[in-house]
């Protein structure tokens, strides 16, 4: 396997035209959504995330058959197996000509037309209320569910992700992000943030 800092992602639009009229929920996550959302971007990328349902997942990789996949856990990479993929809900994609990482795919959970948090299964949204399109037709997250994940490790790059969203987010998506901290991470100081 390569070497775990070997990333050099894709920009969103190649991901988008891979996955082209391939009917299942799919959105660009983490800090390219908010970038998405702006139109403009705010920071480089190391990485650029998607996520899919879990059980969708074979039907996204039959799209990149240029790429290996593997599934990180731990410091180390894994061959994607039904074991190896309970460890980890990300899979990462390597295209083989290039020698670089170019894809995390994060198998999530769902109920059907429902998105699943995999922090805490409380908390769901349809797909149709947590999904939205840049101009150029490419889904993403909307942005009080990428803080939701981003509030876990407080990285400098969430904390300035969360400076160029909060602007962004109306009442309803302030409200919605206090009350899936208040389950997932009661004394995060962003709480105060989002109603002061």
């Amino acid at each position: 396997m390569p070497d775990l800092d070997a990333w050099e992602p894709w920009p969103p639009s190649v991901v988008a035209e891979r996955l082209a009229g391939l009917d299942l929920p799919w959105y660009v996550a983490g800090g390219w959504a908010i970038d998405l959302c702006r139109g403009v971007p705010s920071r480089p990328h190391e990485d650029l995330e998607i996520a899919v349902p879990a059980d969708r997942f074979a039907e996204v990789r039959e799209r990149f058959g240029d790429c290996e996949f593997a599934v990180p856990h731990d410091g180390r990479l894994f061959t994607p197996t039904p074991e190896s993929m309970r460890t980890s809900h990300q899979t990462w994609a390597y295209e083989r000509v290039s020698g670089r990482w170019r894809l995390d795919v994060f198998r999530e959970p769902h109920d059907g037309t429902v998105w699943v948090c995999r922090r805490d299964d409380r908390i769901r949204r349809p797909y149709a209320d947590i999904v939205r399109h840049d101009p150029d037709g490419i889904p993403y997250l909307v942005l009080e569910v990428v803080l939701l994940f981003k509030a876990k490790a407080v990285r400098a790059k969430d904390e300035a992700d969360f400076a160029t969203a909060l602007p962004l987010l109306d009442d309803t998506a302030r409200c919605w992000l206090d009350d899936a901290l208040a389950l997932v991470h009661p004394t995060h100081p962003w709480r105060a943030r989002l109603t002061g």
